[in-house]
């Protein structure tokens, strides 16, 4: 069980604390409620170049690495679909020197031009080597807007197209901060070696005279149920065939959320999961398969995806994959093997929350969705799904009007 500590600041920054005194490091986390959701659909990438741009130097320190390694520390960042999230690991004795930093950039950014363009070309390079250069690296480009019409779900965290990040101009990247980089609209996790008052006074201390920000307010399309197959073909100078299928799920925090992470585990979670008992060892047909979940805060996907062997077409890879989920609709788990994925989930969880460092960023991720004391109730969460509940879900998920399918081809040597 983490014991979990809240201040909320007259600012409006919520402040999570667990202490734990086996480890001499303390963590500082800082999640932004803001991701590519949030992004026009004219101007997207945003979210991920200011995950740049924030070790670009801030309004009163020029460099956020060196103070960092100076104190002993690490840090790094990361952004997706929902949320942006940065984190420093410091030994306790230097931990203040992660507040300091921390608040220094959430107050303001040192806005210039020329921090701009040399970012700007990071994530430029970063989208051309991952996306556009490298086999398979425009999937997601392809799947997103496949299965969703008008959520903004639809383009990936990377961007939607690489003119939208060589064009950003200044005002822009100045108005999307103070519009999102607020402590009304974040969240500090502080875990480790640190006192629940010291915490408090540290936080206090340097985000507490941070003004809050009049946050833009989140009015999001709803993606409409999908009631149609959809398909598309591709074809590529890659090596070989890949297929990508993607149904429709619930949002993070509806209870069948859990049904669907089990599903996914179920059928492709180590070498006696379904697909790759059945699908890579047994009959062949696929060399790699994989299904997955996108974790999503709102509506997300359950995916799926994999290399059939050579011999192999799409079309006789996807009819496999088809009688592995009818099978899921038709009879019911055994509770041995529901038990099995159970109990790997609770073990991983255990391990995960060891981890100080872990801990600070769950924390402040329930916190967002939820609270965070409700990490502690995911095991349970996990113990109570039924194999009714996984039939039921199978039923109404697992059906090809509510499936966008990718047939992502080799192209043919003449």
């Amino acid at each position: 069980m983490i014991e979990v500590n809240r201040h909320i600041l007259a600012n409006g920054l919520h402040l999570i604390h667990s202490e734990d005194v086996s480890t001499q490091m303390v963590a500082v986390n800082v999640l932004y409620n803001v991701g590519a959701k949030d992004e026009d659909e004219n101007h997207t990438g945003f979210a991920h170049l200011f995950e740049h741009l924030m070790f670009g130097g801030s309004v009163n320190i020029p460099d956020y690495d060196g103070p960092v390694q100076l104190a002993g520390g690490e840090n790094n960042a990361w952004t997706n679909n929902d949320i942006t999230n940065y984190y420093l690991a410091l030994p306790k004795q230097n931990v203040e020197t992660g507040f300091w930093l921390e608040s220094d950039r959430m107050l303001s950014l040192d806005f210039n031009q020329k921090s701009l363009d040399v970012q700007r070309q990071v994530v430029t390079e970063e989208f051309k080597q991952r996306n556009l250069n490298q086999p398979y690296g425009d999937v997601s480009h392809l799947m997103r807007p496949l299965a969703y019409k008008v959520h903004p779900y639809q383009w990936p965290t990377i961007g939607k197209e690489l003119s939208h990040i060589t064009n950003a101009t200044l005002e822009e990247v100045k108005d999307f901060f103070f519009h999102f980089y607020a402590p009304n609209n974040a969240i500090l996790a502080v875990t480790g070696n640190i006192s629940f008052n010291e915490t408090i006074r540290l936080t206090e201390k340097w985000f507490g005279p941070i003004p809050e920000r009049k946050i833009r307010v989140r009015n999001l399309p709803q993606e409409p149920k999908q009631i149609t197959e959809r398909r598309l073909e591709v074809e590529r100078a890659v090596p070989l065939d890949s297929l990508y299928m993607a149904f429709h799920m619930s949002e993070r925090m509806h209870p069948d959320y859990y049904a669907f992470d089990i599903l996914s585990d179920l059928l492709s979670n180590g070498s006696s999961s379904r697909f790759i008992q059945h699908l890579v060892k047994d009959r062949r047909i696929f060399t790699s398969v994989d299904a997955y979940i996108s974790g999503s805060v709102e509506a997300g996907l359950f995916q799926v995806a994999g290399k059939p062997a050579p011999d192999v077409t799409l079309e006789q890879a996807e009819a496999a994959i088809w009688e592995e989920l009818e099978a899921l609709k038709s009879s019911s788990v055994e509770e041995q093997e529901l038990e099995k994925v159970k109990n790997k989930f609770e073990s991983e969880q255990i391990f995960n929350n060891i981890n100080y460092l872990n801990v600070a960023t769950n924390l402040a991720y329930f916190e967002l969705i939820s609270k965070a004391e409700n990490l502690n109730n995911e095991v349970d969460n996990y113990r109570t799904v039924t194999a009714n509940k996984l039939k039921e879900v199978a039923c109404t998920t697992f059906v090809h009007e509510n499936c966008s399918t990718l047939y992502y081809r080799a192209e043919k040597k003449s």
